[in-house]
């Protein structure tokens, strides 16, 4: 007969309590959360994309090392991809989101997303400088508007926190309907290399604004 230890079982069970308690949260966060831009992917969104299936991976600390940290930092940051938001800003973002704070929203749900804001090698998809941008929007609850910045050339991503004086905005929607993805035509002239993309959702439902930081490389 095999033998299993004591101490392999007691492994087992807590990784299986662990995935319990994250699906769980997963599917708590999806009844009260909505979306996120999907192409460029958000920081968050990208790294669910890729990891989730296989987030206990060691491989993800060499291949993937600023997922590696975000999901060591809080994996239900991951699973609720589509929860980084904020209720009742009015339109005052700059005062609800300080400087160093922009990715994780302010460091909104109490610091969930925090891990978002540190600057590192974040994985980049690469873009002309005219490109779209696409929101998915679980819930359709459409937009009031969307604003779409981009960093200045000379920022640098994996050395500096970002800041709203780093950013241009180029692009702004007016009132968009309901639809479970929107999409955006974005032109950010004069850049190349790795560059954030920051875009700002203010949802139609309700005062509720998303943020999200996505990372690029503009190819010309």
């Amino acid at each position: 007969m095999l033998s299993i230890g004591k101490t392999t079982v007691g492994r087992a069970l807590a990784v299986l309590g662990s995935s319990l308690a994250l699906l769980t949260t997963f599917a708590t966060g999806n009844a009260s959360a909505h979306g996120a831009v999907s192409d460029p992917p958000s920081r968050h969104y990208g790294c669910y994309q890729r990891w989730a299936s296989n987030w206990q991976s060691p491989e993800m600390a060499t291949q993937d090392p600023m997922c590696h940290q975000a999901w060591q930092a809080d994996p239900s940051a991951m699973w609720n991809w589509n929860g980084l938001l904020r209720d009742g800003v009015g339109g005052n973002h700059q005062a609800a989101v300080p400087d160093g704070q922009l990715c994780s929203g302010g460091m909104t749900q109490n610091g969930r997303y925090a891990a978002l804001d540190t600057p590192g090698p974040w994985k980049t998809v690469d873009r002309p400088n005219r490109f779209r941008l696409n929101l998915l929007d679980q819930s359709s609850h459409g937009a009031d508007y969307i604003r779409v910045y981009v960093t200045k050339q000379g920022f640098d991503p994996t050395r500096q926190r970002l800041r709203w004086s780093d950013l241009e905005l180029v692009t702004q929607t007016g009132r968009m309907p309901t639809g479970t993805t929107t999409t955006v035509d974005v032109n950010a002239p004069g850049r190349t290399g790795h560059h954030v993309v920051y875009t700002v959702w203010q949802a139609s439902h309700l005062d509720q604004a998303y943020y999200f930081c996505s990372d690029v490389k503009f190819t010309g």
